[in-house]
């Protein structure tokens, strides 16, 4: 399915009357959970709402050049659809075109209202029903379901991450945040400098590297970078020999194991997981270059998230001169670039400010029970995808060390065996609720990064035991989610006579 395809066929009016299950948000998560419940639970009504023009969610978002999947694809795709692109690490395209096929796959464009803003939630015990605000072009209006599913990611899409800088004003060039990217930003024959050392940075420069008169990363303090090959040669291979289903079960399983291989010996072997590294950063980086201070953190590997360059694409610009890295902190900006501490002059005509994202719970909505606002803060989760306290209300929040949809398709699945428990047993709402009041408690985002530590107040917490616990590895959720009982003691199962409702969607 094509944009102008999925634009033909979705709803041209607003939302209205009542729906089983609301997803909010249309990226990877929402349309993940579409499938499912289209799959899993077809007796059940669902509409996906995005406040954006566009599905994709983060895929749409940045228009960055070299936007890409920091994952592989045979992992960060879906386990019910399997990737066949040669290039494993893909582009936002790719990813793109393989999600209109899934809204395709599973006739999910009659579902998904684009431009439909959630505004608030508010569940009332009376009735076993959320009334959800929405807004669309300016007007706002109410729509009711049963439960509520927050597909919506971890950052604030109205804008990243961005520190003022001393003498900003004084700059004669441009200052571009990558989230928020103009599309007629010219830097053909252009100075960059590119302030960051994460994810983006290290995609954003050999991106640009052929284009510019030279491509600069500025970084405070360096992060682990890791080639990585585009094509997975295993999974090509594989391809060759067996059905497409299986080859991509084969593939994902391996790697989801390779993965946690390299997870479990960062943190249990960081010497040695740092010696490695720092090897592979010697071969692929030009002689005499001094990796001790441009590629040698002073934290531990996977203490945060590791940078893949795909094809070693970071290394190839630094090697051909034309890019460059410089680790020193910010004076402040100048008429001609960036003054730094050490007395050095960074000139430039564009400055990229890659440094990190906002991170935002429930995409901003403002969730109340019975009249009562809620504070996601003050709540635990319960198995990574229900809150304390909040009745028919699931989201979907994937790993940091590893893919993230990962654990997105195990919620989804478990979410639609909870559904279909409450149906069969005449249950209308179910609640997560802490017995042990003196439970331990910890962040939610147990996680080292910046853009993470800026944030964490504002996300549940987890606790020490239980189902209160975050995991953060496939296996554990595997068991947990997807061969656990969906009956948990921690979960209040209640019966209400719903009020009589219209529905305005088909059933699939």
């Amino acid at each position: 399915m094509t944009v102008n395809s999925l634009n033909q066929a979705r709803p041209t009016q607003p939302l209205r009357g009542h729906v089983d299950v609301l997803i909010v948000g249309a990226g990877i998560s929402g349309l993940g959970m579409g499938h499912y419940l289209a799959a899993g639970q077809p007796g059940k009504t669902f509409a996906i709402v995005d406040s954006r023009e566009a599905i994709g969610g983060t895929w749409d978002l940045f228009r960055y050049p070299g936007i890409r999947s920091d994952s592989d694809l045979h992992t960060f795709g879906y386990e019910f659809k399997p990737w066949t692109s040669d290039n494993a690490i893909a582009d936002a395209q790719e990813i793109l075109d393989y999600l209109h096929e899934v809204v395709d796959e599973d006739d999910l464009a009659r579902r998904i209202y684009l431009q439909h803003k959630v505004i608030r939630a508010d569940f009332s015990s009376e009735t076993a029903q959320w009334t959800v605000t929405l807004d669309r072009a300016g007007e706002q209006f109410e729509v009711t379901c049963d439960w509520l599913f927050g597909a919506t990611g971890y950052y604030d899409y109205a804008g990243g991450h961005r520190p003022d800088f001393e003498g900003e004003e004084d700059f004669s060039g441009v200052i571009v945040h990558p989230q928020s990217w103009p599309e007629d930003l010219d830097y053909q024959g252009k100075k960059v400098v590119v302030i960051g050392s994460g994810a983006t940075a290290v995609t954003l420069i050999p991106a640009m590297a052929d284009d510019v008169e030279h491509i600069t990363m500025l970084q405070r303090s360096p992060s682990y970078v890791m080639p990585q090959p585009r094509k997975d040669p295993i999974a090509n291979g594989l391809r060759k020999l067996l059905p497409a289903k299986a080859a991509y079960a084969v593939t994902r399983r391996f790697n989801i194991g390779k993965g946690r291989f390299i997870y479990n010996l960062c943190q249990r072997h960081p010497k040695l997981a740092r010696r490695i590294i720092h090897t592979v950063n010697v071969k692929a980086l030009p002689e005499g270059f001094d990796v001790d201070t441009h590629f040698k953190p002073t934290y531990n590997p996977w203490d945060q998230r590791l940078c893949a360059v795909p094809d070693a694409d970071l290394f190839r610009s630094i090697k051909r001169g034309k890019a460059s890295v410089v680790t020193d902190r910010i004076a402040r900006f100048t008429k001609d670039g960036i003054l730094l501490e050490s007395g050095k002059t960074l000139e430039a005509d564009i400055i990229v400010t890659a440094t990190g994202l906002k991170l935002l719970p429930l995409g901003g909505i403002q969730v109340t029970v019975d009249g009562e606002v809620k504070d996601p803060s003050k709540s635990l989760v319960y198995k990574s995808f229900m809150i304390s306290d909040i009745p028919n209300l699931a989201f979907a929040f994937g790993y940091t060390n590893s893919s993230w949809t990962l654990k997105v398709g195990l919620v989804c699945e478990h979410l639609c065996r909870l559904l279909g428990y409450m149906d069969r047993h005449g249950y209308s709402t179910v609640v997560p609720v802490v017995d042990n009041p003196m439970i331990e408690t910890r962040p939610m985002l147990d996680f080292a990064a910046g853009y993470v530590q800026r944030a964490v107040d504002l996300f549940p917490q987890q606790g020490a035991t239980g189902p209160w616990t975050v995991e953060m590895d496939y296996w554990a959720d595997h068991a947990r989610l997807r061969k656990g009982r969906v009956d948990d003691p921690a979960l209040r199962f209640g019966t209400t006579v719903a009020v009589e409702a219209v529905s305005g969607q088909s059933r699939a």
